[in-house]
C-alpha cells in the first residue's frame, strides 16, 4: 500500500519519535552536527531507526533535518549526506521485525537563516536550497517528504513549492507554534492551513513547540478548519535543563492521553518530537493502531490571509482599489522610475480606513511589470498585515504575484475566453488562490443578465473540473457606466442575484458605474447599497471615501450582520474628534514618530532630512526615534504587531540614523556618543544565530554599539574581546540543548576574569530559572527584553 492510499484508509499513520534525543543517548556530543554524527556512525543511526520501526512506526524520518548547504560543514555535501541517510533507513526497514507497512520520509527542517523581510535570505535562494534537498531525496528513493518545525510561513511556502515542483511524492507540512497560539514570526495556525493546504500538500499540522496539553488548543484550531489529514508530533512536555541536558517531564502514559485527545479532534497522523523515544511510540502503537480515526468534515469557508491576519469571506468585505496606476498620476510616475513610496502610503491609508483586502495593480506601459509586482508585494508585506488581491492582465506578472505573496491571495482576473480559462485557472489552482472571474468572452460583455450568467456557468464548470472550489470563485458581473450604457447597468444586479444561486461569490468594481457624471459619490453609494442587497461579497472601492464606507457599515447594520450595531457605533461615536484629527496638520515630530511605528524606511529618511533643518540630532534620536521604538516594543508585547513589523520599524530607524550620521560627519564639532558597547555571541558548538541577529538590529537602533562575535564562538574569544574592549554587558545565545553547557562555561570564565560584568542569555531551550542557575544575571526572552536589560546596565 502506498502512503496516499494509507491516508485514505481508516487507520492511524504512526511516525517515529525524536532523533536528536536518541542520538544524544548514543554519543552525540555538545555542539556536534547531528547529521554528520549519523553519517559517520551509520550503525548507530540504523539501530535507532530499527527501534522505532519495531516499536510500531509506519514512517521513519531520514536524519537530514539540518542537511542543507548553509548548515553542513566543509567536506560534506547535501547529496552525500542525504544519500547515506536514505540507504541507512532502507537497511533498517529490511532488518526490522515489524510486519507493519513501512515507509521512509525525507526530513526537511528550517534553513537556519531568516527569509526576507525579517532576514536577508531571499525567497528564491531559500527555494533553491530546499530544491537541492528534494531532488537528492527523490533520487535516493524516499517515499514521502516531510517539511517540519517551520516558524516562518514564507520559508514554509518556499519549501512546499520546491517539493511540489521537483517531485510527485506525498508531502507532509508542519509548523511549530508558541503557547500564545502563534509561531515565532507571528503566523497564525489558520494562516498556515489556508496557505499551505492551497498549495496541494497531502497532510498538514504541527510539531515540536510544546507538550500535548499546551498544544491541544492549537490542534483544535487546525482541526476545525482543515480539509486534509492532520499530523501532530508533540514534545514530551517542556524541557528543564539539568547538567546541560534537556529533561522532559511528560511520561509515555501521559503523552498517550494527549494523543487520544488529539485523535478526538480529528488527528489521524501521530508521532513524537523532542524528548520522545521508542517507548512512547510503542505505547501509541499498542493502544491506537486499530482505533478508527474520526474523519474531519469541516464546512468549507472561503478565506484569504497574510501570516498574521485571516479574512473569511462570510459577509461583505472591502477590497481597497487604490494601488492601481489608472487615474493616479503620482503612482504611475513612481512606478515608471521604480519607486514604491506612494504605493506603500496607499496601502497604509487604505488599511487604516478599513480595507479588508488590498488590490495590487502595477500595470504601466514601458516598465518591467513582473519585477515591479514582486517588489511592491514584498514592501507591502513587510509593513501591512492585510491580505492581497493581485490584479494584472499579464500571466507572468500574475504568477510572480502569487509566488511571492506571503499568504493566500485572490487573482484578478480570469474570464470566459478560452485563452483565459486555459492559462489563468491552472495558475490559480497551482498556488491555491481564490479567483475573480469576469462575465465576458470572445464576444465581449453581454448586454443581458442571462447571457452573463451563462458565461459564469461556463467558468464555474471549467474551474471545478481542475479542482477549484465554488466557494473560491468570485464572479464579477461587470459594472457598466450609466452615462454610456444606462439600460445595461441594472442588468449587472439582475445577473448577480442569479449568480449567487450557483453557489459562488460575487465581486464588483463599484465606482465604474459613475464615470463621466457629476456627484459621482451619490451614484456610487446608491449602486453599492443595491449591489450589496443583490449579493455582493467583495466590494472593490476606495476605503478612504467616507460615504462609501458609510454605506457599507450602514448596510451591515440593516442586514443584521453588525450585531448590536457594534462596528457602526465604534466608527461613528467620536466622529467630531476624528474629523478634527484628519483635517489638522500633524507636526514633523509626530509624523516621524508614526513613520517609524509603521516601518516606512524611505519616509523616515526623507522626514529626518527635513527635521534636521530645525532640530538637533540628539533631540531627534532621544525624543522621537527611541520613543517610537519603545512604542513598537509595547505593541509587540501586546501582540498588536509581530516580528516582521518590529524589524521593519528598526530598519526605518536605521535609515533615519544614517541620515543623522551623514549630517554629523559634515559638522565635525558635533558628535553623537554611543550609549555603550555590548558583545553578542552564539556560544561554542551552536550554529544558530537567528535570535541573536534580531537582538543586534534592535540594540543598534537604540544607540548601542554591538560587537557581534558571530556563532560557534569559543569561550576564550568571548573573554578576550570583553577584556580588550572593557565590556560591561555581554549577551549569549544558545538554541541547542547540547550547547547550554558551553554557555555555562562562558559565563563562568567571564565572571572569573571580569567580576563586575553583567551577562544576559536567551534561546529557545532556556528558561528564566535555568538562566540564573547557570550564572547569568538576566534572561532575555526576546529582543525587547534585551533592550530593557541594556537600559538598566548602560
Amino acid at each position: 500500500m502506498k502512503i496516499r492510499e494509507y491516508l485514505k484508509s481508516n487507520r492511524v499513520l504512526i511516525f517515529d519519535g525524536a532523533m536528536g534525543t536518541m542520538l544524544q543517548r548514543n554519543g552525540l556530543k555538545m555542539g556536534e552536527n547531528p547529521e554528520i554524527f549519523a553519517f559517520e556512525n551509520p550503525d548507530i543511526l540504523k539501530d535507532i531507526h530499527k527501534k522505532y520501526l519495531d516499536a510500531g512506526s509506519n514512517i521513519i524520518l531520514t536524519c537530514t533535518f539540518g542537511c542543507n548547504e548553509l548548515k553542513l560543514p566543509n567536506g560534506y555535501t547535501v547529496e552525500k549526506v542525504i544519500e547515506k541517510a536514505v540507504s541507512t533507513a532502507r537497511e533498517a526497514i529490511k532488518e526490522s521485525k515489524s510486519d507493519k507497512e513501512k515507509f521512509i520520509a525525507l526530513d526537511i527542517g528550517p534553513i537556519g537563516e531568516m527569509v526576507e523581510p525579517i532576514g536577508t535570505l531571499s525567497f528564491d535562494r531559500a527555494y533553491e536550497i530546499f530544491k537541492r534537498e528534494v531532488i537528492r531525496g527523490v533520487k535516493s528513493g524516499v517515499d514521502a517528504i516531510v517539511i517540519e518545525t517551520m516558524m516562518d510561513l514564507y520559508e514554509m511556502k518556499a519549501a512546499v513549492l520546491a517539493a511540489k515542483e521537483n517531485s510527485n511524492l506525498p508531502i507532509f507540512a508542519t509548523m511549530t507554534f508558541d503557547e500564545d497560539g502563534r509561531s515565532f514570526t507571528g503566523c497564525l495556525p489558520e494562516s498556515m492551513v489556508y496557505t499551505i493546504e492551497g498549495l496541494g500538500v497531502d497532510a498538514i499540522g504541527v510539531n515540536c513547540s510544546l507538550g500535548p496539553i499546551q498544544l491541544l488548543p492549537i490542534v483544535k484550531k487546525i482541526c476545525s478548519i482543515s480539509q486534509l489529514p492532520i499530523m501532530v508530533k508533540a514534545n514530551a512536555g517542556l524541557p528543564e535543563i539539568k547538567n546541560g541536558k534537556a529533561i522532559y517531564n511528560i511520561s509515555p502514559q501521559e503523552y498517550l492521553k494527549g494523543v487520544k485527545k488529539f485523535m478526538e479532534c480529528g488527528v489521524s497522523i501521530i508521532g513524537g518530537c523532542c524528548g520522545t523515544d521508542p517507548e512512547y511510540i510503542k505505547l501509541i502503537s499498542d493502544n491506537i493502531s486499530n482505533t478508527d480515526i474520526r474523519r474531519i468534515k469541516n464546512r468549507y469557508i472561503s478565506a484569504v490571509c497574510s501570516p498574521y491576519k485571516v479574512v473569511k469571506i462570510d459577509e461583505p468585505k472591502v477590497v481597497g482599489e487604490r494601488i492601481n496606476p489608472t487615474g493616479i498620476k503620482i503612482l504611475k510616475d513612481e512606478l515608471m522610475i521604480g519607486k514604491k513610496d506612494y504605493a506603500i502610503k496607499l496601502a497604509i491609508e487604505q488599511t487604516n480606513s478599513g480595507a479588508d483586502i488590498l488590490e495590487v495593480n502595477v500595470g504601466v506601459a514601458g516598465i518591467n511589470e513582473k519585477k515591479s509586482m514582486i517588489e511592491i508585494i514584498k514592501e507591502i508585506q513587510a509593513i501591512i498585515d492585510t491580505p492581497l488581491q493581485i490584479d494584472s492582465s499579464n500571466l507572468e506578472t500574475l504568477e510572480a504575484g502569487l509566488r511571492y505573496c506571503n499568504g493566500r491571495a485572490i487573482v484578478n482576473s480570469a474570464n470566459g475566453k478560452e485563452e483565459s480559462l486555459n492559462t489563468v485557472l491552472p495558475l490559480v489552482k497551482k498556488y491555491g488562490a481564490c479567483v475573480v472571474c469576469l462575465t465576458l468572452d470572445e464576444n465581449g460583455i453581454p448586454k443581458k443578465s442571462e447571457d452573463r450568467v451563462r458565461i459564469a456557468k461556463k467558468i464555474i464548470k471549467r474551474a471545478e473540473k481542475i479542482g477549484i472550489r465554488k466557494e473560491d470563485i468570485y464572479i464579477d458581473c461587470l459594472t457598466l457606466t450609466v452615462s454610456a450604457q444606462q439600460e445595461e447597468a441594472y442588468e449587472t444586479l439582475k445577473a448577480m442575484r442569479e449568480v449567487k444561486k450557483l453557489g459562488v461569490k460575487t465581486t464588483l468594481g463599484v465606482s465604474n458605474i459613475s464615470f463621466g457624471l457629476p456627484n459621482r459619490q451619490a451614484l456610487n453609494s446608491a449602486f453599492l447599497t443595491l449591489a450589496l442587497d443583490a449579493g455582493l461579497d467583495l466590494a472593490i472601492i476606495n476605503p478612504n471615501n467616507e460615504i462609501m464606507m458609510g454605506a457599507m457599515l450602514s448596510y451591515k447594520v440593516i442586514k443584521n450582520i453588525d450585531k448590536g450595531c457594534t462596528k457602526f457605533i465604534e466608527n461613528y461615536s467620536n466622529l467630531d474628534d476624528k474629523k478634527e484629527i484628519k483635517s489638522g496638520e500633524k507636526d514633523l515630530e509626530s509624523s516621524l514618530f508614526e513613520i517609524v511605528v509603521k516601518g516606512v524606511k524611505e519616509d523616515a529618511k526623507n522626514k529626518t532630512k527635513e527635521m534636521l533643518k530645525n532640530y538637533d540630532e540628539n533631540y531627534i534620536l532621544d525624543e522621537i526615534l527611541i520613543p517610537a521604538l519603545d512604542e513598537v516594543g509595547k505593541k509587540f508585547e501586546l501582540g498588536e504587531i509581530f516580528l516582521p513589523q518590529m524589524i521593519q520599524s528598526a530598519e526605518a530607524v536605521k535609515s533615519s540614523v544614517e541620515v543623522i550620521k551623514e549630517n554629523l560627519s559634515l559638522n565635525t564639532e558635533k558628535k553623537r556618543v554611543s550609549k555603550g558597547d555590548i558583545i553578542l555571541a552564539t556560544v561554542e558548538g551552536d550554529i544558530h544565530d537567528i535570535g541573536k541577529n534580531i537582538v543586534k538590529i534592535m540594540l543598534e537602533n537604540y544607540g548601542y554599539n554591538v560587537i557581534d562575535l558571530g556563532r560557534d564562538v569559543s569561550v576564550d574569544k568571548v573573554v578576550e574581546k570583553a577584556v580588550e574592549k572593557n565590556i560591561k554587558l555581554v549577551g549569549l545565545s544558545a538554541l541547542m540543548t547540547t550547547t547550554v553547557k558551553s554557555m555555562e562555561k562562558t559565563i563562568f570564565s567571564l565572571k572569573k576574569r571580569i567580576p563586575n560584568i553583567k551577562i544576559f542569555v536567551g534561546g529557545a531551550v532556556l528558561t528564566e530559572d535555568y538562566a540564573h542557575e547557570i550564572g547569568a544575571d538576566f534572561y532575555a526572552k526576546d529582543a525587547k527584553s534585551a533592550i530593557e536589560i541594556a537600559k538598566i546596565i548602560l
